[in-house]
């Protein structure tokens, strides 16, 4: 079974604070990775790309701010939301977070509750097919609550991994998804599948998507698979 559950990472250097929020979200359902220092939080955003992460503005060496201008300055990464978490409570602190990227600011203390709210409205930006939506592209359309994919009126007949490799494409068109994020999204990061197993359900999903039109999926050479 493919683990489809959000990936938050947290990046808080105080043990006691970063436990409470690693408890709170995976109390929620979501899978959580801690992490207590900005270089460990670059090389888990390469290693395993979460979906939101939280990160803490002060902590030693590398700064949350900084962390947040590094990401936020790559291509690959910049899509990534982040919110920060500060105790600094000036407007002035608030907006320079904002403009180095972050998309939210939560200022210590916070309650749970609110915060939780925030992670939430986070993924329904970035991950929609959680919160059992609709998700459309070009003559494209694909219900995750009914399970349901209609390319131009007919209906397109998927299998269950055809039809979360969908998802995951849809999710983000244009996206380049390697085969190894591929397998983390769509089989589950503690499964074992050979990458061969996603070039040919990809396949599949192709020849189910070419029989109501052009096939919208685009192979990148070295990098993986992307749609449009």
């Amino acid at each position: 079974m493919a683990d489809q559950t959000p990936h938050i990472l947290v990046v808080e250097d105080e043990a006691s604070q970063r436990e409470v929020l690693v408890y709170n979200l995976r109390a929620e359902g979501y899978r959580v990775t801690p992490a207590d220092n900005g270089e460990e939080a670059l090389l888990i955003v390469v290693e395993d790309p979460p979906d939101v992460i939280v990160l803490d503005w002060m902590m030693p060496h590398v700064s949350g701010i900084e962390v947040c201008r590094q990401l936020k300055s790559s291509a690959a990464t910049r899509s990534i939301p982040i919110i920060m978490l500060s105790a600094r409570t000036e407007e002035v602190d608030r907006v320079r977070g904002l403009e180095t990227g972050a998309d939210d600011y939560v200022v210590k203390p916070y309650s749970v509750s609110e915060f939780m709210a925030r992670v939430r409205a986070q993924l329904r930006r970035v991950r929609p097919a959680t919160q059992g939506q609709v998700l459309s592209f070009d003559d494209i359309t694909l219900d995750t609550e009914t399970h349901r994919a209609v390319r131009a009126g007919q209906a397109i007949k998927l299998g269950p991994t055809e039809f979360r490799l969908l998802v995951t494409f849809m999710e983000k068109p244009g996206r380049v998804w390697s085969r190894d994020m591929l397998l983390d999204r769509v089989w589950g990061w503690d499964v074992y599948v050979d990458t061969r197993t996603v070039d040919v359900h990809v396949g599949r999903l192709r020849k189910a998507l070419k029989a109501g039109g052009a096939d919208p999926i685009r192979t990148v050479r070295g990098a993986g698979y992307a749609l449009g």
